[in-house]
């Protein structure tokens, strides 16, 4: 199955007949493309969410600025480096400085972090998902040392994006970002939401078919979830099976990618690490965020933050992986050589 080459009714063809769960056929090819590049490692980042405060009205996203009832937080510079240290003694050498668009964390404030970071632990790696900036802020960022960007495009279909976002917020900002980012030499993630309102299976073959074009070095996707305080609260949640399937489908899109199985994939479905796995991915974030701030970051309803989702229960995470045939890789992590 040469995904690469298909036409956009093709993919639509495959997703359509894969919708219920990845056929035995899809899981095995994207587990054997994963293998090639990767073997059975899967690597471990090290999850800091440092600010719930977020200027941005994203009719999905729990910590919008339109929702009161958050109980809004903000790490000191001293508690997000001390979230490091934490991560650094249990071995972590990625570490993902995740939060919502903060005036505060303005680039003085963020460089200086991820400064003292690269400093201390010269070896590891720093990955930001702060969200749209502009280049300036990007290239000073990337100077400071950060060396990954996550920044999910969340729809390649523009009037999709238009219904999941604020009318001040614009698709075609949210494609430049991701070239700038390339551009400044970052590893570059992107991604999407499988179930969101209002998507078609038109709009997956669009994520599938934009991520070709980009060509990141990571991908996240995981099921929309709803959370009680947006204006989505009573939409369907995303299904695993056609979470599992788009994982499928990219991993053989982009064999080279880092490919989570995320939490929000973890939240809805109590095997799914695993299935992830089996489906083609490869790296898993557990959070080294402060306990007590770890259920603030709502984004979406129930969200996972215990068990072997917390950076404290390696060890859980080790035997996981060890009993379905898995490698847990402490180490940086880089996406592979691309040699398709």
């Amino acid at each position: 199955m040469d995904v690469r080459s298909m036409s956009a009714p093709e993919l639509a063809e495959v997703i359509a007949l894969n919708r219920s769960e990845p056929s035995d056929e899809l899981r095995r090819l994207a587990a054997e493309a994963r293998e090639r590049y990767y073997g059975r490692k899967i690597y471990i980042r090290g999850l800091i969410e440092f600010t719930n405060i977020c200027k941005n009205n994203c009719l999905y996203c729990g910590i919008r600025c339109g929702n009161s009832a958050v109980n809004r937080y903000r790490l000191t510079d001293g508690e997000i480096l001390g979230c490091v240290d934490k991560g650094a003694e249990l071995g972590f050498n990625t570490f993902v400085l995740q939060g919502g668009e903060d005036a505060c964390f303005d680039d003085d404030k963020l460089c200086g972090i991820v400064y003292a970071i690269k400093e201390k632990y010269p070896e590891c790696a720093v990955t930001l998902s702060v969200g749209e900036r502009s280049y300036e802020s990007y290239k000073a960022l990337r100077s400071a040392g950060a060396d990954r960007y996550l920044l999910r495009h969340e729809t390649a279909d523009k009037e999709h994006y238009s219904r999941l976002h604020p009318s001040e917020m614009s698709f075609e900002n949210r494609i430049k970002c991701l070239y700038e980012l390339k551009e400044l030499g970052y590893q570059v993630g992107a991604g999407f939401m499988v179930g969101s309102p209002y998507q078609t299976e038109e709009c997956l073959v669009k994520d599938l078919m934009f991520l070709k074009q980009l060509e990141p070095d990571m991908v996240g996707i995981g099921p929309f979830i709803p959370q009680s305080q947006t204006p989505f609260a009573d939409k369907p949640a995303g299904a695993a099976g056609l979470t599992l399937t788009m994982l499928a489908l990219v991993r053989l899109m982009l064999p080279y990618v880092l490919l989570p199985a995320t939490t929000a994939l973890g939240t809805i479905s109590s095997d799914a690490r695993i299935a992830a796995f089996e489906a083609g991915a490869n790296v898993v974030m557990p959070n080294l965020s402060p306990p007590q701030h770890r259920a603030d970051y709502a984004l979406y309803n129930n969200k996972l933050c215990t068990g072997s989702e917390a950076a404290e229960n390696l060890r859980e995470l080790n035997e996981q992986a060890a009993r379905a045939g898995y490698e847990i890789d402490m180490s940086r992590g880089d996406a592979a050589e691309r040699k398709m």
